[in-house]
């Protein structure tokens, strides 16, 4: 059977899956897949699951927020800020919805710090403004 390489590197590194036999993920026109010998393509895929299956038969999911698909030459190259691989489809849905909201409650701090900060400035400008006046 025709099999081909996927190489996903995200913030952590990158991980090699080699005899990979088909691909299937999601970009905004739709759902789509790859089997070897696909013509080269690029795409950006969007927040979700992807899942690919290998020569021996083992399927299994990424869990993507967003990435960018290059493929050519038989080779699948995925890079994201953030890939979970897992076998089990609940346990990696449950790993991206604990990843993402822990994110959004860690920007959600940061544009508070932010905040907060930027009052700060406002307020000692004032006052040297208030003390040169």
């Amino acid at each position: 059977m025709n099999s081909f390489t996927l190489n996903v590197c995200d913030a952590s590194g990158s991980r090699e899956f080699k005899d990979v036999t088909s691909f299937v993920g999601e970009d905004a026109s739709g759902s789509f897949g790859i089997l070897a010998g696909h013509a080269r393509m690029v795409t950006a895929l969007v927040i979700g699951l992807a899942r690919f299956r290998t020569a021996t038969g083992a399927q299994r999911y990424l869990a993507l927020p967003g990435a960018i698909l290059y493929f050519r030459d038989n080779l699948l190259s995925l890079a994201s800020r953030l890939c979970l691989v897992d076998e089990d489809y609940t346990r990696i849905t449950e790993a991206l919805s604990e990843r993402l909201l822990a994110e959004e409650q860690t920007l959600r701090s940061t544009k508070e710090s932010l905040r907060r900060m930027e009052e700060e400035v406002l307020r000692r400008l004032w006052e040297m403004g208030r003390q040169a006046g």
